[in-house]
C-alpha cells in the first residue's frame, strides 16, 4: 500500500528550521512534549531529526553552559546522533517498517528532498496490525 494515505502532512507538522536555536528547540519539545523533531533547510529540504538526547548530550558536553546560553547555540552546533531515514512519497509500507523499529516517525520527502510530511510509528503498527488480524 501506498504510504501517502498514512502521511501526517508538513502544516499539520511541528518542526523547526536547521537555523533555530538551541532555546527554540528545546522550548518547542517541551511544550508538545516530543521527544524528536524533524528539522528542515532554508530550501525547505529534510535536514534530520534533533532529540532530546541530542540537546542533553550537548548540555553535558559544554562545560558552564546555561538556559541562557543557549539562546546563541544554533541547531547546527549540536551533534545529531540519530540518522532518521526520509523516504520518498511513493515508496510502499513494507519500507517503512524496519524505519519504524528505531524511529518514532519516518520522515517523508517528494522527488527533490523536500520535506513532505511524516508518518508515525502508530499508523505503521496499527496497519501491521490489522493485517495480522485479518489473516
Amino acid at each position: 500500500m501506498n504510504i501517502a494515505f498514512f502521511l501526517v502532512p508538513k502544516n499539520e507538522v511541528i518542526y523547526l528550521p536547521i537555523n533555530c536555536t538551541m532555546r527554540q528547540a528545546l522550548e518547542k519539545m517541551e511544550y508538545h512534549r516530543y521527544t524528536a523533531i524533524p528539522l528542515v533547510d532554508e530550501l525547505g529540504k529534510y535536514a534530520g531529526t534533533i532529540t532530546e538526547g541530542d540537546l542533553l548530550w550537548k548540555m553535558k558536553n559544554t562545560p558552564g553552559l546555561t538556559f541562557a546560553d543557549t539562546e546563541r547555540i544554533t541547531i547546527t552546533d549540536i551533534y545529531l546522533r540519530m540518522i532518521n531515514t526520509p523516504v520518498k512519497i511513493n515508496s510502499e509500507m513494507e519500507e517503512l517498517l524496519s524505519l519504524a523499529i528505531v524511529q518514532n516517525f519516518v520522515p517523508v520527502v517528494d522527488d527533490n528532498g523536500i520535506f513532505i510530511g511524516i508518518i508515525r510509528r502508530r499508523e505503521i503498527i496499527e496497519y501491521y496490525a490489522k493485517r495480522l488480524s485479518n489473516n
